[in-house]
């Protein structure tokens, strides 16, 4: 028997169950994906490289966590999936071997004034729960320091039935919430500035109003200069008292204009509703304009911008009361909640402290959790997701990553690496879409997508190690050891912007001369101020544009003609040639096709079930009236313009027949930027990250300015884009523009003329200048953690 188990040791028949160690995907055509079939390992770290746009995110976010998702959700009931987002299934032949995915992507956090890091995460309920057991004096449960909480309190009769008859029972409730009743929990209030809104020297019969919209004649004007409750040839400014309260103040009021019933109510409020409501940045710019000029943002004077009510305040452990505490940068916070000793809740202190510390070792440490989570950059929005999953206890999970390194000081992804590594080796199977070299070459398989952008791209042209990938022709293995070289010599500034005492987050009363005419770019580990000064002291407005990381808002109906304004003077010229209005060659308006109204596809709400869309039968999906087709202008119709590439209608709108100025300047700054692949009437739902940051470079440079501020412009760039990103900045330069780049990138390091380091660590231990002058000296001195870095980067050519 002793002999039979020895045997059975030395040679054990592989378990059938692990033979599933790969994940198989056959057939993927999702977005431009041509009939991809790979096999990934599973618990290893495998990166998807490839040029942007060649269709990384389609395989991996959108065909393979897609389909994960999709069979998770289905394992609830019906009555569950109705609340959650109804997932279609991907277009693909076979995916075997999937696991659960755990999606981090770099989708902004919402910009809600109310969401914070810490509600973010779940620091906030547990520092809630933590006041409201130990607290003095005691004030009420966790929603007492809340301040998305109001204090409420009723009392009413109430009818209930019970045992056949109704009764009538008088009940009270009351609600201790945290929320500051003056700001309602978002820590600013707004001022009107009542100039911008009129011209109190007229009367409303003289145009006095100067609110957009508001046009002498309108609807909205006429419910004022018709109202009754003033004279409409009157001076405001000699209104009585209780003309100015009706005009400006009055509660909302029923009444009839030229027969028509409408509501009337006083010009502060209306304005708050139909324009403050709404975010800021899905504002039409002329609407965008007024709001920065009329309204005036400043702190609570009752809570001082903490959000929370003074009964909230009162209440502290040890001297520290909950706004403190959430005003403390985290690795402080972290210190303070180890210094608690309290084994009544030392559950909860062990697991707040264990996410303050994920906090800190994800390279956050220097943000607070009431910094608003709108503000965060999408590297910084990414790591805040990862750290719930940064003590898991799963195994044989699949986690997907979006350019993880984004917002990353070379500094900062070693440590980023090491937390890939770990989840690795935890057994899950890591995804990673991914540009920096850095990070790929801690792959333990490489899939290079491509080989171009667009419909140049969707086939795998590698797959394997990273040394198969470095000896591969394809553009990723040629480019992966470039390295580019410090400048022979500099251009001279043509003057300087100063900045003078900056104090804004975490800025040390800076004060720096950032030279104009130049590449100038600002640098440093992440939080360590870039941002703040830049942002925060150069004002974005006259000759001033800033193109931020801020997201491209658009519907399945947007496409790259609607953002950049191509489609204006494309449907005035075929107007023009065809003798007929110009709203005829519009997807959303006349020329829009009945059956599926300009959409091209017609969707069938299936409930909890995936919506399916089916190609419009009338229009084909060309999206058009079939007699709007009949029109042409250089013998093509508009569906087949919007269906060409910027390179293509570049050269058609160029010459000839089709000859159109305004409409060949737009596609020449596609071109520049690098979206020459693009066709003209793609979703914008379908672009990739980089891709939406390009389109919105080439949208800013229409504007006419002295100076450019770029924000991390090579997010989601491949290592071949940014030499031609490089090449845009150049000839920005060159052409006499100032451009200030805040970047990590040491490509974009080495090329520039000057270099402001800020350091020279995060938060409070940084905001201050610690290197200002040319690459060659910042090499050259070693003296900052960048410096290293770059001396390291630009070694490697013997520079």
């Amino acid at each position: 028997m002793s002999t039979a188990t020895r045997t059975d040791t030395q040679s054990p028949a592989p378990h059938v169950a692990d033979s599933h160690d790969l994940i198989r995907v056959q057939g993927a055509r999702e977005n431009n994906l041509k009939d991809v079939s790979i096999e990934i390992p599973k618990r290893r770290l495998t990166v998807f490289t490839g040029v942007s746009g060649s269709g990384k995110s389609s395989l991996v976010f959108g065909t393979i966590a897609a389909e994960s998702q999709r069979l998770i959700n289905e394992t609830y009931s019906a009555f569950v999936q109705g609340f959650m987002p109804t997932l279609a299934r991907p277009e693909v032949d076979v995916l075997e071997g999937l696991t659960t995915a755990i999606i981090v992507d770099q989708q902004r956090m919402g910009a809600d004034p109310r969401s914070t890091v810490g509600t973010a995460t779940d620091a906030n309920a547990m520092l809630r729960i933590l006041f409201s057991r130990l607290g003095q004096p005691h004030i009420g449960s966790p929603k007492a320091f809340s301040f998305n909480v109001a204090s409420i309190s009723g009392s009413g009769a109430v009818t209930v039935e019970r045992a056949g008859q109704t009764v009538k029972e008088r009940r009270s409730f009351s609600i201790t919430g945290g929320m500051c009743p003056r700001c309602e929990g978002r820590g600013s209030v707004t001022d009107i500035d009542l100039s911008q809104l009129f011209d109190d020297s007229k009367s409303l019969n003289e145009d006095a109003l100067t609110i957009p919209g508001y046009k002498a004649g309108g609807w909205n004007y006429r419910l004022y200069s018709e109202s009754g409750f003033f004279d409409p040839d009157k001076p405001i400014r000699t209104y009585t008292k209780q003309e100015l309260y009706d005009f400006l103040h009055r509660e909302p009021t029923r009444m009839k204009i030229a027969g028509i019933n409408m509501t009337y109510e006083g010009l502060v409020p209306r304005i708050q509703k139909s324009m403050l409501a709404k975010d800021r940045e899905a504002m039409q710019p002329h609407i965008r304009a007024f709001v920065d000029r009329a309204v005036t943002f400043t702190s609570c004077p009752e809570c001082g911008g903490t959000r929370l009510s003074e009964t909230a305040r009162s209440s502290r452990i040890g001297g520290v009361n909950i706004a403190d505490a959430c005003a403390m940068q985290i690795s402080d916070l972290a210190g303070w909640v180890r210094g608690l000793d309290e084994p009544s809740v030392a559950p909860l202190l062990a697991a707040l402290g264990h996410t303050l510390d994920s906090f800190v070792e994800i390279g956050l440490g220097y943000l607070s959790l009431d910094r608003p989570s709108g503000t965060l950059s999408g590297g910084e929005a990414q790591r805040v997701k990862m750290i719930r999953h940064l003590g898991s206890s799963l195994t044989d999970t699949t986690y997907v990553f979006d350019e993880p390194t984004v917002g990353l000081h070379p500094h900062d992804i070693q440590r980023m690496n090491s937390l890939l590594l770990r989840l690795r080796d935890k057994g899950n199977t890591v995804l990673v879409v991914e540009h920096k070299p850095e990070t790929i070459v801690i792959a333990d398989h490489v899939v290079d997508l491509g080989p171009g952008a667009g419909m140049g791209g969707g086939t795998v042209c590698f797959e394997g190690t990273v040394e198969g990938l470095r000896a591969a022709g394809t553009i990723t293995g040629r480019h992966f050891d470039d390295r580019a070289t410090l400048k022979e010599t500099v251009r001279k500034p043509t003057g300087a912007l100063e900045i003078r005492g900056a104090t804004a987050h975490n800025l040390r009363n800076v004060d720096v001369d950032i030279p104009l005419g130049v590449l100038c770019v600002v640098t440093g580990v992440a939080g360590s101020g870039k941002s703040s000064l830049v942002h925060g002291s150069i004002p974005a407005g006259e000759g001033v544009v800033s193109v931020d990381q801020g997201a491209i808002r658009g519907s399945r109906r947007s496409n790259p003609a609607t953002y950049t304004g191509l489609l204006e003077p494309i449907r005035k010229a075929f107007a023009k040639a065809n003798g007929v209005k110009p709203a005829l060659f519009s997807a959303n308006s006349e020329g829009a096709c009945p059956n599926c109204n300009g959409a091209g596809v017609v969707y069938t709400d299936l409930a909890m079930m995936a919506g399916v869309a089916t190609t419009c039968e009338e229009c084909e999906g060309k999206r058009f009236e079939a007699s709007v087709l009949d029109h042409h202008l250089g013998g093509r119709d508009i569906s087949e313009v919007l269906a060409m590439s910027v390179t293509e209608a570049e050269e058609f709108f160029g010459a000839g027949e089709a000859s159109t100025p305004a409409a060949h300047r737009i596609l020449g700054r596609l071109a520049d930027v690098g979206l020459g692949y693009l066709s003209l009437g793609q979703p914008l739902t379908t672009l990739s990250g980089g891709e939406r940051q390009r389109l919105k470079l080439a949208t800013h440079m229409a504007e006419k300015a002295g100076v450019y501020v770029l924000d991390e412009p090579t997010t989601g760039l491949h290592l071949a884009d940014v030499e031609q990103l490089l090449g845009l900045l150049d000839r920005l330069v060159d052409s006499g523009k100032s451009v200030i780049v805040v970047e990590h990138h040491q490509a974009v390091m080495a090329h520039a003329d000057w270099i402001i380091d800020l350091g020279p660590g995060a938060g409070h231990d940084g905001g201050r200048i610690v290197f200002e002058g040319t690459p060659a000296d910042l090499v050259a001195a070693r003296s900052t953690l960048t410096g290293e870095h770059l001396a390291a980067y630009v070694g490697t050519t013997g520079t």
